[in-house]
């Protein structure tokens, strides 16, 4: 696949096995060779700046984060999409009339105003620990919010969402929800990083495993699913590689003869 010059990775159930919470060496050997053969490598993830994950010898390109609604590299911010004021509120509101508390995502922290089990397994999930911020008001009424964060199910969506315009859910986890601006979306980071990099979407590739990864697939001329991946992200997907638990990455740009 010598047409291909840039991947996009989701992190969690992508390149760090869910499990066994780590990368594994085959897919550090991996991001070495496919930067080597002069291939950019991104990362496109729910996570937040302050949370993505440091591999040794590895050096991504550019980093997608909050779901596609902050993306920059080392040199600049890329792309920069916040929730407007109105719907933070609204979506605070709504979530407190179900009793659900949420965690409201900066660019530089995760601020809390109180936590539940579904939250508290969530934030688990990167091995943090909710922390209730004293200044929650503060950071809802002058920071820029990119993501909001909480414990919810399908049925409860419909009621987190009322009277919201300019947002909407971006799940890959039964139990929680990111909620995002309208407008923004890993698809959407993708065709501005593309376009950051002079790149056609036919010269992309992407591999991910959860629903939120569903318009990434769909924003590049090739797209992976995991064999570790939800029905819904498989249906739409160009091909399937291994489980996450195999180096499905590894095997799959090995075959590929990408490195």
């Amino acid at each position: 696949m010598s047409d291909i010059k840039i991947i996009f990775f989701d992190i969690d159930g992508t390149l760090i096995d869910m499990e066994k919470k780590q990368i594994s060496e085959k897919i550090l050997e991996t991001l070495s060779k496919l930067k080597e053969n002069g291939i950019r490598i991104c990362v496109a993830t729910g996570r937040s700046p302050m949370l993505l994950p440091r591999f040794p010898g590895v050096e991504f390109d550019a980093y997608l984060t909050y779901n596609g609604s902050y993306c920059f590299d080392k040199h600049q911010d890329i792309f920069s999409h916040p929730l407007t004021r109105k719907d933070v509120y609204t979506i605070m509101d709504n979530a407190g009339r179900i009793g659900r508390p949420l965690s409201l995502a900066t660019k530089n922290r995760l601020a809390a105003n109180g936590t539940d089990e579904d939250l508290s397994a969530y934030y688990g999930i990167v091995g943090l620990k909710v922390e209730i911020a004293d200044d929650f008001d503060t950071v809802a009424e002058n920071d820029e919010i990119y993501q909001i964060m909480l414990g919810c199910y399908i049925s409860e969506y419909e009621a987190v969402m009322r009277d919201v315009m300019d947002a909407r859910i971006a799940a890959w986890w039964d139990r929680a929800v990111d909620i995002i601006p309208r407008n923004s979306g890993k698809g959407t980071a993708i065709a501005k990083v593309l376009e950051h990099y002079h790149l056609t979407r036919e010269e992309a590739m992407a591999f991910g495993d959860g629903n939120n990864d569903i318009e990434m697939l769909e924003a590049v001329g090739r797209g992976i699913a995991m064999k570790n991946a939800s029905p819904e992200l498989k249906e739409v997907a160009d091909d399937i590689c291994d489980d996450v638990a195999d180096d499905g990455v590894y095997t799959y740009c090995k075959a590929a003869g990408m490195i």
